[in-house]
């Protein structure tokens, strides 16, 4: 794949982002909204969609999948508390956007995709765009990816119908997992933290992503309930 090309103009579109859908809805953490200043969201879209990358909402790319809308991104990495040391896994690479964003925050992202031809598209982009600190590995994400375990936060990107037993287990002691659990027209973002052995489990409002698939999550996309 050939470097991502992207709008050298995009900055004040950009500011307006950071300014109106997440600052304006009350992300005020320094370091994540100059995250969103420093990744340019067009090199992660398909070129026809380009002009519309930093619209407020959700947008397609390949293999029926979506990039989030920013603020949600936002919400999660807020969410996550992460700091410039912590060691992350993102479950649902997707188009590596939001592995970007968590590339900007943590010291290290381990990313998981099922999808070959979108893992391979978003190792690339990354690679590209200089992200040293981010690895992208092909697999069943519902796994999460125990050889680079224990994780200081976990931030799955599709809902499953309940955390996944093995994320759980990759948690670092104080770790924070961040995930919407439900169906495909219900679901709940939650937070889970590891409290001396015991998982504290927190709602912070209702979202809508694309199931998550996997040993330990929906086994198919025609069974996910609606």
């Amino acid at each position: 794949m050939a470097a991502p090309t992207y709008d050298p103009t995009s900055a004040p579109r950009r500011w307006h982002m950071v300014n109106e859908q997440l600052s304006g809805r009350g992300i005020h953490e320094s370091r994540i909204l100059s995250a969103f200043l420093e990744v340019p969201r067009e090199a992660f879209l398909p070129p026809e969609l380009r002009p519309r990358a930093y619209e407020d909402g959700p947008l397609p790319i390949e293999e029926g999948q979506t990039i989030s809308q920013p603020y949600v991104v936002a919400w999660m990495a807020e969410a996550a508390e992460l700091t410039p040391t912590s060691r992350v896994l993102e479950v649902g690479t997707g188009s590596g956007y939001g592995a970007a964003i968590l590339g900007e925050l943590a010291g290290e992202v381990v990313t998981v995709e099922r999808i070959r031809r979108l893992a391979e598209a978003a190792r690339a982009r990354l690679a590209a765009l200089g992200y040293e600190n981010i690895t992208v590995e092909e697999g069943d994400g519902s796994l999460g990816f125990a050889a680079r375990q224990p994780f200081d936060a976990i931030v799955v990107t599709a809902a499953g119908p309940s955390v996944p037993e093995a994320l759980l287990a990759q948690l670092s002691p104080e770790g924070r997992l961040v995930m919407p659990v439900g169906t495909t027209s219900r679901q709940r973002l939650i937070r889970v933290r590891h409290k001396r052995s015991v998982f504290v489990t927190e709602d912070l409002g209702a979202v809508t992503f694309v199931p998550l698939i996997g040993a330990q999550a929906f086994r198919d996309i025609d069974a996910v309930p609606a």
